[in-house]
């Protein structure tokens, strides 16, 4: 995360002492949900589908050949095609230019056979800093299905989103799903992204949830995440909120999905031996969470990683796509 160490500000010392009582915490199953709000959206894709002579479209584009980001692709490729959606791909060379991936854009906006638009991130670093905002400004609200336009945004903000961004939406489906209480609890987001940390937040306020952000300034981060009933954390940083962090009790969402090849970082985290290891050591490869895997002994209930909130991203993409082409079939 951008800005140096949320920790920042100390006080983490005097919990290092304190006695957490082992509660165990029941597993939050991602793909569980992800597979019943895919199994929903199967039946209404078909009755679109019939209605309108072909299914809803989504069209991704992708710039470059960053690694993360094929795989990313390929997932929601496969998952559109599964659910009934029809998807096209843009694959554009790195070296395209931002004018050329914004003519891409226009092109979509103005194709009638377009539901939906997703422009997977990072843009190659060649495009300049400005390029992200550029190109996701410039799709058309009504096909935004990642939820990232400002007028989407100024919808979320109302309480009055048609499409709104994939991921906190799939936290606030996990927890609803799961008969995990939000109203009248305090929460706590780690991490003020505008792809979660914002939206979430604004999610929980909505459902009358107390709601602090806190982030890279915020002092004394350990007495303020143990005073929450529901913690997210979405920053990217392995492992980095530990049991002492944590309310007993407390549900504990982890967005923060890192890829990592470093043997040692599994080893602190895992252990030696454990089953997390093995399947490292056979990949070379795994995902890990912002939360310590101690947290388990801590909490009430936890989403893993992975396994979590990753296939709920992919499930509202999905859902997204369907409602970007309701709507604009019911216009």
């Amino acid at each position: 995360m951008p800005g140096g160490d949320v920790r920042a500000g100390g006080g983490l010392e005097r919990f290092r002492e304190v006695q957490l009582p082992s509660v165990t915490a029941t597993r939050l199953d991602g793909n569980l949900c992800a597979t019943a709000i895919r199994g929903e959206l199967t039946p209404r894709v078909a009755v679109f589908a019939s209605a309108h002579g072909r299914a809803p479209s989504l069209h991704i584009l992708l710039v470059g050949d960053d690694p993360g980001s094929q795989v990313y692709v390929r997932n929601k490729e496969r998952a559109c095609i599964e659910t009934g959606l029809h998807v096209t791909v843009h694959r554009m060379s790195a070296s395209s230019t931002r004018e050329q991936v914004l003519g891409l854009v226009h092109q979509l906006n103005a194709d009638a056979g377009c539901d939906g638009i997703l422009v997977q991130a990072p843009l190659p670093a060649a495009l300049g800093k400005a390029a992200t905002q550029d190109v996701f400004d410039a799709i058309d609200p009504g096909k935004d299905v990642d939820g990232f336009h400002p007028t989407n945004v100024g919808l979320l903000v109302q309480g009055r989103a048609v499409l709104a961004p994939c991921t906190p939406t799939g936290v606030i489906e996990l927890l609803e799903r799961s008969k995990i209480a939000i109203g009248g609890t305090r929460s706590v987001v780690i991490g003020r992204s505008e792809i979660v940390g914002k939206p979430m937040a604004l999610m929980l306020l909505q459902r009358d949830s107390t709601v602090t952000i806190c982030h890279s300034r915020t002092k004394n981060l350990p007495a303020v995440t143990r005073d929450a009933d529901l913690l997210v954390s979405a920053i990217g940083r392995p492992g980095f909120v530990t049991a002492d962090m944590v309310k007993p009790g407390a549900t504990v969402v982890d967005v923060g999905i890192s890829p990592t090849s470093d043997r040692q970082l599994v080893v602190s985290l895992f252990g030696e031996g454990s089953a997390r290891l093995a399947s490292f050591d056979k990949k070379g490869t795994t995902v890990v969470g912002d939360i310590h895997p101690g947290v388990w002994d801590v909490a009430g209930a936890m989403t893993p990683v992975p396994g979590g909130v990753g296939p709920l991203t992919i499930a509202l993409l999905l859902k997204n796509t369907l409602v970007a082409a309701e709507s604009r079939a019911g216009r």
